[in-house]
């Protein structure tokens, strides 16, 4: 219901329309003139709106109390089935809303659409009257019953400028349904603390997660994971939350599932998971990510505590201590690499077909290869910083299993000893001095004199 449609007087006599617009209006004077007057408190105009609906939904305790006192009719519904009750918790005044429970009107109350007062406040994203009928006894897990997907939101109800046509209100969403959709971080942890369930689903299989991921909304987002909400659980397209970040490419979110721990096998309807669904929108950075988790959840079977109280991170990284080792990978990579030796070592390095096909799936023209394989040695060099271990020497011993001795045996020591990764690390082994310090270099490398 649109508010300027719902506030059209059609269908009111004369001093009726006053009285409904010094209601709107908070003019209690001429309320009172008009009530004395005896006109009908309850006449209802063409969308069955009534003097009491335009004072709650204003917030306008005075004309609110007046009306009260002068027999309105608490509980008259509008043609969407809004009382008071919604309007006033739909808009968040508390003063209003107080006044109206206090009355003992039914909180269960819904409207046509299967929403009570409470999926109000919550789609209002007011976390204060949440509380207030929470307080009052509204039932924490109710879920709507109304019309589905043919309903629209009432514009005075849910006041926040989200609901669009895209947010028609469904069967079965509970609270925490409606506060997820209006991003409200504060409404969703009070209905949390009071027992809302984080893993209902509604018709279409979307929890709270769901929506919160799939809008936007990271703070949201990470307050529910931090609520034990299920990070795997499947819509009714099989799609998890890390779906969604990966079709949306939502970088934030996508790494806060990542962190928490997911299950990157899942697959949707289309039977893709979320690693190929990053790989198929061309969202390259996700598509990276996901492999730097994929395989950091493979090493952590067999490392379980080594990470504790370390920061764990799969976006790209620009820290300054590894840029020159990032220089040397893609000089790497640009010129010496041939078309087919990144995938070689990527194989000699345990990523999978699925790896290599979503690093490939980013064509960019004949070269191509250069950029697969400097991302793919950058994801690679996640995992040694992650793990702590040298990466030099893995690089070293990955060129020789691929039969680049050449490479491993000269360009990587001579590149090791240049200028560009000169630092404490090279240095104290003595490769200031270039790179014909065979034994230095091996040193360096943590390799064994010997080694061909």
């Amino acid at each position: 219901m649109q508010e300027e449609l719902a506030w059209a007087t059609d269908g009111l006599l004369p001093l009726e329309r006053q009285l409904h617009e010094a209601a709107r209006q908070n003019n209690v004077g001429r309320m009172q003139e008009l009530i004395g007057r005896r006109v009908n408190t309850r006449a209802r105009n063409h969308v069955g709106r009534v003097a009491l609906h335009w004072a709650a939904g204003a917030g306008h305790e005075q004309a609110v109390r007046l009306l009260l006192e002068h027999e309105a009719a608490v509980d008259e519904e509008d043609a969407e089935g809004n009382t008071a009750l919604h309007l006033a918790a739909g808009r968040g005044h508390m003063a209003v809303l107080q006044r109206l429970v206090d009355i003992g009107l039914d909180l269960e109350e819904q409207n046509v659409e299967g929403l009570t007062a409470l999926h109000a406040a919550a789609g209002g994203s007011h976390p204060d009257c949440v509380q207030l009928l929470l307080r009052a006894g509204s039932t924490v897990n109710a879920l709507t019953q109304g019309l589905g997907g043919g309903a629209k939101p009432t514009v005075t109800a849910f006041p926040t400028g989200r609901w669009t046509e895209s947010h028609t209100p469904q069967k079965n969403l509970s609270c925490l349904h409606y506060a997820a959709l209006s991003g409200s971080e504060d409404v969703s942890r009070v209905l949390i603390h009071a027992g809302g369930c984080t893993n209902v689903v509604d018709h279409q299989g979307a929890s709270p997660l769901h929506l919160a991921v799939r809008h936007n909304f990271p703070a949201l987002v990470r307050l529910l994971i931090n609520s034990d909400s299920d990070l795997n659980t499947m819509d009714n397209r099989q799609q998890t939350p890390l779906h969604l970040a990966a079709e949306h490419a939502w970088q934030d979110i996508a790494e806060m599932l990542l962190i928490a721990g997911v299950d990157l096998n899942l697959r949707d309807k289309q039977g893709k998971t979320a690693l190929a669904v990053a790989a198929r929108s061309n969202h390259v950075s996700l598509v990276d990510m996901i492999i730097k988790a994929d395989r950091f959840y493979r090493w952590e079977k067999d490392h379980p505590s080594d990470l504790s109280g370390k920061s764990l991170s799969f976006k790209q990284d620009h820290r300054q201590e590894t840029q020159q080792l990032r220089s040397v990978l893609w000089r790497l990579a640009s010129r010496y690499l041939q078309p087919r030796e990144w995938k070689k070592l990527a194989y000699s390095w345990e990523f999978t077909e699925a790896h290599v096909y979503a690093i490939e799936q980013q064509w960019t023209g004949t070269r191509s290869y250069q950029e697969h394989g400097h991302r793919m040695l950058l994801i690679w060099l996640h995992g040694m910083a992650t793990a702590g271990e040298n990466p030099s020497k893995a690089l070293f011993e990955g060129l020789v299993a691929i039969g680049r001795r050449d490479l491993a045996g000269k360009s990587v020591f001579c590149w090791a000893s240049s200028q560009e990764l000169g630092g404490p690390h090279w240095n104290a082994a003595g490769l200031s001095k270039g790179c014909s310090d065979k034994n230095a270099v091996m040193l360096a490398l943590g390799l064994p004199d010997s080694y061909p």
